[in-house]
């Protein structure tokens, strides 16, 4: 198979999908640095914030919200989403694209169409059970299915023939070594070189109830030597941290370079979105997962098989507490050897070549 020319990357409206579509834009350069890359997205999704700063080509269609259930039905009734299938064709004509990638969000769906329309390649990335709406009706269209995990064709009959590829992650995260840069990480944010170091991170958006336990037990944390790196979530409101600590307790709204709280950290409070979740395994960091809570559990499905690998800790949301932390984290992030053990059991499970083999599958799909 010859280099691609022209790819269209379909994804949006969270990071969850528009983080791998980067990484994979990324992969898609590397190897063809004169491919035409192109992504769609929506006027209001966060593609607009993160996709241009890379360089790529962003080009915006209208995209509707989707009912929860998916049947053939769906695709007789809305004339506004064959509007945004002709809008997304457009494009899909003007760049002359040899195959379409998506990754999920409503922005995939008149791709999926339109690329349908014309017969044209179709390759799915997904990462969650069960699949996202939109990439359950895309999956009426093609069967080149790539999944990022290996629990998910097991867990969902719509990706029982999914090819699991891994997800791509951007090469600062998949090239991280931590050892090699704990010490410079730490300094960047103030912290001191010698004390275990706990990384709270509740994605993007940051996590209340994992802000106001971990602060409920800064006191505890401190006085046991475990400095905190926080970030809050630029949506939450300002958490109080006690002023007279003895080691350090450094706050932030969000964090763009995450993989520097990767290299600083010891172990990670963290929610199971799937980003996070290959994020923190690929980089053999042992971690403490508090699932999401509202929602179809699918969080707690991402985190439950690096559990089960001995890669970290599973806690529900209700339960994590100033206690639960005293009680739990701070024996654990204490115990070196424990932390070595989980973060091998995480690194093994993990995978740093989700781009890689991702393009390979794309290069097998076009062939066909």
């Amino acid at each position: 198979m010859g280099p691609l020319r022209s790819v269209v990357l379909a994804g949006g409206g969270t990071g969850g999908h528009i983080y791998p579509l980067l990484a994979f834009a990324d992969c898609l350069r590397r190897h063809d640095p004169g491919v035409r890359i192109t992504a769609l997205g929506t006027p209001k999704g966060l593609e607009n914030e993160l996709i241009p700063p890379h360089g790529y080509d962003l080009r915006l269609i209208p995209a509707y919200q989707l009912p929860r259930s998916v049947n053939m039905n769906l695709l007789r009734t809305p004339d506004r989403m064959w509007r945004a299938a002709r809008e997304a064709g457009k494009v899909i004509d003007d760049v002359r694209a040899d195959v379409v990638i998506g990754f999920g969000g409503y922005v995939s769906v008149p791709a999926y169409l339109a690329a349908w329309r014309r017969e044209m390649p179709i390759v799915i990335h997904e990462v969650n059970v069960p699949p996202g709406v939109a990439n359950r009706l895309g999956m009426k269209f093609t069967r080149n299915i790539a999944a990022g995990f290996p629990h998910q064709p097991a867990q969902a009959e719509a990706l029982r023939d999914a090819r699991v590829v891994g997800v791509p992650l951007r090469r600062a995260i998949s090239g991280l070594d931590r050892a090699t840069h704990r010490a410079s990480a730490r300094a960047h944010f103030g912290l001191r070189p010698d004390l275990p170091t706990l990384f709270v991170f509740g994605g993007s958006q940051g996590a209340r109830s994992i802000n106001l336990a971990v602060v409920g037990a800064a006191k505890e944390l401190a006085q046991a030597g475990v400095q905190v790196l926080h970030v809050t979530g630029a949506r939450n409101e300002a958490i109080s941290v006690p002023s007279d600590l003895p080691v350090p307790y450094v706050t932030l709204p969000y964090l763009a370079e995450v993989e520097l709280g990767y290299a600083a950290a010891d172990l990670i409070l963290c929610r199971g979105g799937a980003m996070t979740c290959a994020e923190v395994a690929a980089v053999g960091l042992p971690a403490v997962y508090v699932p999401y809570p509202h929602s179809n559990q699918e969080q707690r499905r991402n985190a439950l098989p690096m559990v089960e690998a001995g890669g970290g800790l599973l806690v529900d949301d209700g339960e994590l507490s100033p206690g639960w932390i005293e009680h739990q984290i701070i024996p654990l992030i204490r115990d070196p050897q424990r932390l070595a053990a989980m973060g091998s059991a995480a690194g093994a499970y993990g995978r740093r070549d989700g781009d890689e083999a991702l393009l390979d599958f794309v290069y097998e799909a076009v062939a066909k």
